[in-house]
């Protein structure tokens, strides 16, 4: 019978095997906001590296020289003192600190996702007259669903980008909270139903890149990938055209189906979506009959639901809309406009 000792060996080099067809894509990326996050790693590491690997070193070499055996070795038990080595010990580590810490709030201001680029590449600032694409991003369950505003289509797990120009993602999920990641493009952003999130991000090399779901989010959630093209200015083009020539209409009804809970779903591409569509999946207001919660928090700000705030919703000029969910009565089930209500002298 093989011993697990006589199979250390081949099985190192399997590991080594399936190793060896990695990717790397986070320590070799292809986008600017990437490349940069690529580079506070290498820095920070190279930077504590300096305190760790000298420990290590003299920690081994200490174990060695003063072993039990070694006869030759000094011995000074009533030692307890250098000035030279406290300088050394305490300001060593106090200057890898300082470096870090004035490197970490460079890069958190420099690299934080909501700021808008100002550069796409290395000497190559943002031009003036260059619009950020607007991505909507939608987490679903187990897929994604991306709005382009601009070009007026939507896609399921396919997301697209022309190189070298600025990328405004707006996330958002329909139930549970996820995570928006393309390694090779920018850091994970986290996805949560009833808020947004953002990320401004740039591609500069064209190609297929692989986008994921890093936030564990249920039984669906190890195929939750999608694709992402980077393309030059004229393929993207024709990417939306081919979009808007093969693509069906994403309406709320569509939504409400596409929503429901699927896994490994195929790309699907939309020529045309329902208006205020992603801004009503943002407010969980899609269905016809619900208060969108931008509507509710004017609701509350203005005295809530109770005798007083409802007078305040009423009479207020700025109010010319009624809900069922907010002033629907015994004889008013469809929350029709109420008439005016008067005021006692």
């Amino acid at each position: 019978m093989l011993s697990l000792k006589n199979l250390r060996g081949p099985l190192l080099l399997l590991a080594v095997a399936f190793l060896g067809g990695c990717k790397a894509v986070v320590m070799n990326p292809s986008g600017d906001v990437a490349a940069q996050q690529r580079d506070l790693i290498v820095v920070s590491t190279v930077l504590m590296l300096l305190i760790i690997v000298p420990v290590i070193i003299l920690t081994l070499l200490f174990a060695w020289r003063y072993r039990q055996s070694n006869t030759k070795a000094e011995y000074l038990p009533d030692w307890d003192h250098s000035t030279h080595l406290e300088l050394v010990i305490w300001a060593a580590p106090l200057l890898i600190i300082i470096a870090l810490g004035a490197l970490t709030w460079i890069s958190t201001h420099t690299l934080d996702p909501y700021r808008p680029l100002q550069r796409v590449a290395i000497g190559k600032p943002v031009a003036a007259d260059v619009k950020p694409l607007v991505v909507e991003v939608v987490a679903l369950d187990w897929k994604w669903l991306f709005f382009y505003p601009e070009q007026g289509i939507a896609t399921v797990n396919e997301l697209a980008a022309p190189v070298d120009r600025p990328i405004h993602f707006k996330i958002t999920a329909s139930t549970v909270m996820n995570s928006f990641f393309v390694p090779a493009l920018a850091g994970q952003i986290y996805a949560m139903p009833g808020m947004e999130t953002q990320l401004h991000a740039v591609i500069n090399q064209p190609g297929e890149y692989k986008g994921i779901s890093a936030n564990y989010s249920g039984a669906g959630f190890s195929g939750m990938h999608f694709k992402f093209h980077g393309l030059t200015a004229v393929d993207f083009d024709k990417w939306v055209q081919t979009n808007k020539s093969t693509g069906g209409t994403l309406s709320r009804e569509d939504y409400l189906a596409l929503e429901k809970p699927s896994e490994r779903e195929p790309v699907r591409r939309y020529a045309s979506v329902a208006p205020g569509l992603y801004d009503a999946i943002l407010n969980r207001c899609v269905e016809s009959n619900r208060m969108c919660m931008k509507d509710m928090m004017a609701v509350d700000a203005r005295g809530g639901q109770g005798k007083p705030g409802t007078f305040n919703v009423v009479s207020s000029a700025q109010s010319n809309r009624s809900y069922v969910g907010a002033l629907c009565t015994t004889t008013n089930l469809t929350g029709a406009t109420p008439a005016p209500v008067s005021q006692p002298l």
